[in-house]
């Protein structure tokens, strides 16, 4: 990574940083723009640089976890064709995705509050799932899945991360272990058996 590339990603850091102290202190609905980057000491054409909006920097994660998802889709390997094969796919991406959601334990429980404050942000969430499922039913079509077997793998993948979600309720520990439960009781096997 160059110098360039490493100050800007310090930069977006401390735009994302700023942005979750004041969201903490002020509420969402009390921060502007001009209050994240005078907190993050950038100017709003920096801020606009790496972002559209407030909404955008409570979402900062998204373009990695897209990212990850890329990366699970070109290994993923195996058939999907039936329902059984394809609960095991999603189970192994969905967990892996939600690994990395959970890896900054304080980011997950200010993010986590932030969605169930305000409905703008669940929306958003909601949003961000939809494409989830589609991009899970690309991958499962891919891997020989037709179309209802994806259809139901996908939205039933996304379902066991919202109970567990619901579940955790913000406690980034509990996530990962609901998750599996939730797996579990549909009688999906983790991938290793």
């Amino acid at each position: 990574m160059s110098l360039r590339e490493r100050k800007q990603r310090r930069a977006r850091e401390r735009i994302v940083e700023a942005a979750y102290d004041l969201f903490a202190e002020r509420g969402f609905d009390a921060v502007t723009v001009a209050d994240i980057a005078e907190r993050a000491e950038v100017g709003r054409t920096t801020f606009f640089r790496y972002f559209g909006d407030k909404q955008e920097v409570a979402f900062a994660d998204e373009q990695r976890h897209a990212d990850r998802l890329g990366a699970l889709r070109e290994a993923a390997t195996g058939s999907a064709a039936t329902l059984p094969a394809a609960m095991v796919l999603v189970r192994t991406i969905v967990c892996a995705i939600s690994g990395e959601v959970v890896a900054d334990a304080g980011r997950y429980a200010a993010h986590d509050r932030l969605v169930e404050r305000h409905p703008e942000l669940r929306d958003r969430m909601h949003r961000k799932h939809d494409r989830l499922v589609g991009e899970l039913e690309e991958l499962l079509a891919e891997r020989g899945a037709g179309t209802e077997t994806a259809a139901l793998a996908a939205r039933l993948g996304i379902a066991c991360f919202e109970a567990a979600r619901r579940t955790a309720g913000g406690d980034a520990g509990a996530l990962l272990p609901a998750l599996r439960r939730a797996f579990d009781a549909l009688g999906t096997p983790a991938p290793d058996g």
